[in-house]
């Protein structure tokens, strides 16, 4: 019989999508009031990868990523999925969002985003939500799998997370 482990702290970061001129300032200190300071930030670029939310929120959607410099118990990942799901509801406006948020966490081994919808390689976290592992970090660099989405597989995303990995690893090694 395999003996019980505490489970290590892990490296929060969320995925930020918002519509043309919405302002992301508010968004990043609700999420830093949850989650503590922001530590570092992708570009924001234009988000060509899917028309999946153009009905919802229209075209010219921006993306960037963030990270948080305190690690987290990764249990906690559903109740952040909960978190900013709300955070979505309250800045939405009849109906529509206007940002998307795509919470996760990064380890030495993997990058996982929680998401409310089941599939085939996704696991329940409990309270309907589920973990999903979009990146792998194998010989030496994270690597997409078939399902990955296809900005987590950009050259962008690869270098963001894996800095990300590398400030992690630096933490978790302190003692």
């Amino acid at each position: 019989m395999g003996q019980l482990h505490e489970t290590l702290p892990v490296k929060p970061v969320c995925g930020v999508m918002a519509v043309p001129g919405f302002a992301l300032y508010p968004v990043f200190r609700k999420l830093e009031a949850r989650l503590g300071p922001i530590e570092d930030r992708s570009r924001t670029f234009p988000f060509r990868f899917s028309d999946y939310y153009r009905k919802e929120m229209g075209d010219s959607l921006e993306k960037c990523w963030v990270s948080f410099r305190m690690l987290m118990p990764p249990e906690e990942l559903s109740e952040l999925k909960r978190f900013t799901n709300d955070l979505e509801s309250e800045l939405s406006v009849e109906g529509r969002r206007r940002v998307n948020l795509d919470p996760g966490y990064v380890t030495a081994a993997k990058l996982v985003l929680a998401s409310t919808k089941d599939f085939a390689h996704r696991v329940c976290l409990g309270g309907r939500i589920y973990g999903d592992v979009q990146l792998r970090y194998i010989r030496g660099a994270f690597r997409p799998s078939d399902w990955t989405y296809p900005d987590y597989s950009s050259g962008e995303a690869l270098a963001f997370f894996t800095r990300v990995r590398e400030r992690f690893q630096t933490q978790e090694k302190k003692p």
